[in-house]
């Protein structure tokens, strides 16, 4: 895997000679952790369902699966433990290339400004296809996602489902594709804009569950959120954006739901 060596081109060379350079992956060392960065993600997923299978069911088959993983405790307890998973192998990659975690994944603060800026877009984004869905008559919400609330509600498990989808979910994926994925193909002839194109459409290949109206709508909220990764250089800011549209889109499946 090939690294490269971006930062501080101006240092003098006795300086660069005493100092070791923190380094990033070039385009296919990215592509290739990530991929298995995305691998253990879902192998910590997958261990959740087949416990719950032979816990229940007492057999490891395809309907035992099956049946596992419809359930909402299932569901919400696999997506958490695809956050430590996805950290614990950030962290073999980063380390091989001797930059601190935090500045890799642009674990820093943002300003007041940015937040508010990136509220009012992903409200626009949003509300922008919301009023696109009723215009062409196409589902605004998947149905699945429906179901799986309603089912958390009835079992008791909304407060679980809640830490899964709009803390560990948003956290997750944010930490592979806007710190992880972008960092490093932003560093290469992709620049900025090319990271942030291809990391959304990697990020909208995640979310295949849904129509192509919704995935149409997941690659222009992965846009915003990858414009407002490099507009603040954090990670935190797109975390937090994430967790908001994810709360929002619950708390209306949910009310929809009711009506």
């Amino acid at each position: 895997m090939d690294s490269i060596v971006p930062e501080n081109p101006a240092a003098s060379a006795p300086e660069l000679a005493t100092r070791p350079q923190p380094r990033v992956w070039k385009f296919w060392g990215t592509l290739l952790w990530g991929l298995l960065v995305t691998a253990a993600m879902f192998a910590a997923q997958i261990a959740v369902v087949i416990a719950f299978a032979m816990l229940r069911q007492g057999r490891l088959d395809f309907a035992a699966l099956v049946q596992a993983a419809s359930g909402s405790l299932t569901i919400s307890l696999s997506v958490i433990m695809g956050l430590p998973a996805v950290l614990l192998t950030l962290w073999i990659a980063i380390r091989r290339c001797g930059t601190p975690y935090t500045e890799y994944l642009a674990l820093r603060r943002t300003s007041l400004r940015d937040i508010l800026i990136g509220v009012g877009g992903m409200l626009v984004v949003v509300l922008g296809w919301t009023l696109l869905s009723r215009i062409t008559g196409r589902e605004a919400s998947s149905d699945v996602m429906g179901e799986v609330l309603q089912s958390a509600r009835s079992s008791g498990a909304l407060w679980l489902m809640s830490l899964a989808f709009c803390v560990a979910a948003p956290a997750t994926e944010e930490l592979l594709v806007r710190g992880f994925l972008y960092r490093g193909w932003s560093e290469t002839r992709l620049g900025p804009w090319g990271a942030i194109t291809l990391s959304s459409l990697l990020w909208t290949g995640l979310h295949l569950q849904y129509g192509w109206f919704l995935l149409g709508e997941v690659f222009c909220i992965g846009l915003w959120l990858g414009y407002m990764r490099y507009r603040s250089a954090s990670i935190w800011l797109t975390i937090l954006l994430h967790g908001l549209n994810n709360s929002a889109a619950m708390v209306a499946t949910i009310w929809l739901g009711q009506g």
